[in-house]
Order: C-alpha cells, then structure tokens, then sequence
C-alpha cells in the first residue's frame, strides 16, 4: 500500500485518481506530478513499484504545500480575515456564505436546518 503525504492512496483505484485522495491534488495536479515523476497516471496504485512512489513523493514535496501544510494555512487565512473584520471574515464568523450567495432562500449548507424543520419532522414522526 502507498503512503504518500501521510496519507494511503487506495490500491485498486489507477495513480491520477488515487492521488486527488491527497488534500491539495485534484485532477489536473495529480496528471501533471505523474509525469514530472516519470510515472504512468494509468497505472493501478498498487502495481506501482517502490522507486515510482519515491520519484512521486519528491515530486510532491518539490511541488508545493499539501495536506497538513495546507489546511492550517487556509485555516490562517480565514482567521486573518476573521480578525481584520473584513466582510468576508464576518460572513465566516456568523457562518454564512461568503462569496455573495443568496440567503434568503438555499445557503441551507452553511446556515443549518430551517428554524422549526426538526419540531415539524418529530410531530410528523410522533403521529405515525
């Protein structure tokens, strides 16, 4: 089983999927770092030899941040936003959306269930 950024890429997926498994690698990365790597994207991960997962970890690590590094930085950037009192910080901070969505209707992701949706649903439970 590779292990790869801290993580176990999944064994029966091929390598450019089992690589956006990474926080950090989508698609497009994770074709572009199989060939930097001298590796074939088609290739199962599991079949990948020791010296192919060793040329994909160097080639990660010369690319740029990943998993852990990347979360707190994006974690670091939302509290700069926070603390600076930006628009955008306050919409974190009230846990709305941020990038100009809607309220009035939808943004049910970020805001939570409607107010009374749960008492509705156990009245409706209780009469069955």
């Amino acid at each position: 089983m590779a292990r790869i950024a801290g993580v176990d890429l999944p064994p029966n997926k091929r390598l450019w999927i089992g690589l956006t498994a990474i926080y950090g690698i989508g698609q497009q990365r994770a074709r572009s770092l199989a060939a930097k790597a001298n590796v074939d994207a088609t290739k199962k991960i599991k079949d990948l030899t020791e010296e192919e997962v060793t040329r994909l970890r160097a080639a990660i690590e010369a690319e740029g941040r990943v998993e852990g590094d990347l979360r707190k930085e994006m974690q670091m950037n939302i509290r700069r936003l926070i603390e600076i009192q930006c628009y955008r910080g306050l919409r974190h901070r009230r846990n709305l959306p941020v990038h100009g969505q809607r309220t009035h209707t939808n943004a049910r992701t970020r805001k939570g269930p409607r107010k009374g949706a749960v008492a509705a649903k156990k009245k409706t439970m209780a009469r069955k």
